[in-house]
């Protein structure tokens, strides 16, 4: 029968934050792979670019998306700017939200900026009720109670 009774290591090998590399990787190091890549296309990158450029003006779909990306790359957001009521209860929220369904529907914001402002909306509305919460109703008037009073003994 073999001696397989060492037991193997399981879990992580070091302590938590400490690696087998202390000192981490050297700020500013690159890969090899991407150095020699760049190295071999150092000196062809304007002919290749132009060779490109030439490709999409003579047709090729896929050259002239690869061109227009690097000229326009794709927008992350934008400004945006419609009516949007002034949001001070949580009752407000909804009429918030009745603004940007109409400002979608009319092509003025995307769906996606739409889900993206009923986010914000939904944080608002969140704090405005955790405010509630906390602080007293400021439509009532003040009032005090003694708490020893409460304490049954």
């Amino acid at each position: 029968m073999a001696d397989n009774t060492e037991k193997k290591q399981h879990g992580r090998p070091f302590a938590k934050r400490e690696s087998g590399n202390p000192g981490g990787r050297p700020v500013g190091s690159r890969n090899k792979t991407t150095i020699a890549l760049e190295s071999l296309l150092e000196n062809e990158a304007a002919a290749i670019t132009q060779k490109a450029i030439d490709l999409a003006l003579d047709g090729d779909r896929y050259a002239l998306r690869l061109v227009l990306e690097r000229i326009i790359p794709p927008g992350k957001s934008r400004p945006i700017q419609f009516e949007l009521p002034p949001v001070k209860t949580a009752s407000d929220v909804a009429t918030a939200q009745g603004a940007i369904i109409s400002a979608m529907s009319k092509g003025n914001i995307t769906p996606d900026e739409a889900h993206i402002i009923s986010g914000i909306l939904e944080g608002r509305r969140k704090s405005i009720e955790l405010i509630g919460t906390l602080l007293p109703n400021p439509f009532t008037p003040p009032f005090s109670f003694d708490i020893m009073s409460m304490v049954t003994t």
